[in-house]
């Protein structure tokens, strides 16, 4: 891998996040247009009160004013005041990543690590009951709305069952500190991340699946059966690591989303991460979280995909730049 192509591939992420961020300014100024008339709307606020809040957050001046003072305090990592809590965005939002990093990423391990042995397995046997037993089933999940399942699950093992609570990350009566204090977080994340385990599981099985199937009609995998190899040393010396490639890709990418890819889940666990986050800065609209946690999904995005985009050369010759 040259250093020219690192440096191509550098630019062109920083001159997306470029662009993200002029978006990210200008898009919620057009979808909310008065925020503090939406957020103020029905608690009978006197108009003069109003117009102070919209001079003390700088909404009354020009828009490209708001520009100019926006890009300056975002290159400086300040994302100004939240609107409904008056606190600094980043003291508001920082305690957050914590829970859905939890989530996301031991959901997105648990959903690689299976979904990709069960691919395997299904190419392996194309054609049998276990193929289609686990192509159909992760369909199945893969084709739910995350947030449907979850509720399912809920009403499951938290309603009619209850050995699991109905929301939360931990259970605000308890005093417990240490292995007790993670076990209960265990349990109350057990639900959660068994939704989007199951919701991203059908992704990673079909492309291991595909994968591997355009491996095993490789000549090399006839010559090394010719060779006397067992079929398993096969599968396990030439086929899998062969049928990888597209997979590690996948999961880069798939990492980019941890940061962003529960909002649904998350609201209806009331898991205190950056999804529900979301969800409560909506229903202001609070502008300045909004466009904080925008910036922060895109920017987790964009550099997962410049990971990928350099991972995917470092690991395939073929597409190396000459």
């Amino acid at each position: 891998m040259n250093a020219a192509y690192v440096t191509k591939k550098v630019i062109g992420a920083f001159s997306t996040l470029l662009f993200v961020l002029v978006i990210n300014f200008f898009l919620f100024r057009v979808v909310a247009d008065d925020p503090f008339g939406s957020l103020l709307r029905g608690s009978r606020v006197p108009t003069d009160k109003v117009e102070q809040l919209r001079s003390d957050f700088g909404l009354d001046e020009p828009t490209w004013k708001q520009f100019l003072l926006y890009l300056r305090q975002t290159a400086q990592l300040d994302f100004g005041l939240s609107f409904q809590t008056r606190q600094p965005v980043w003291d508001d939002i920082q305690g957050k990543i914590w829970p859905t990093v939890l989530l996301v990423g031991v959901s997105a391990i648990l959903s690689m690590v299976i979904g990709v042995v069960a691919g395997f397995i299904a190419a392996w046997r194309r054609g049998s009951a276990t193929d289609y037993s686990i192509t159909s089933s992760t369909m199945v999940f893969y084709s739910m709305p995350d947030f449907w399942l979850g509720m399912l699950l809920l009403y499951a093992f938290a309603v009619v069952l209850p050995w699991f609570p109905v929301g939360g990350m931990s259970d605000l009566r308890s005093d417990a500190t240490g292995i007790a204090a993670w076990a209960d977080t265990a349990k109350h994340l057990f639900l959660p991340a068994l939704t989007l385990t199951l919701a991203y599981l059908g992704e990673y099985a079909i492309v291991a699946r595909s994968a591997l199937l355009d491996v095993m009609g490789e000549d090399y995998l006839t010559v090394a059966r010719a060779k006397g190899l067992r079929d398993v040393m096969v599968r396990r010396r030439h086929a899998v690591p062969n049928a990888l490639l597209p997979i590690v890709t996948l999961a880069a990418i798939n990492l980019g989303f941890v940061l962003s890819g529960a909002i649904a889940v998350e609201t209806v666990f009331s898991w205190p991460g950056l999804g529900r986050a979301t969800t409560d800065a909506i229903r202001g609209p609070d502008l300045p979280v909004l466009q904080a946690l925008f910036l922060l999904f895109s920017a987790a995005v964009i550099f997962f995909n410049l990971v990928a985009d350099l991972l995917y050369v470092w690991l395939d010759p073929r597409v190396r730049p000459s």
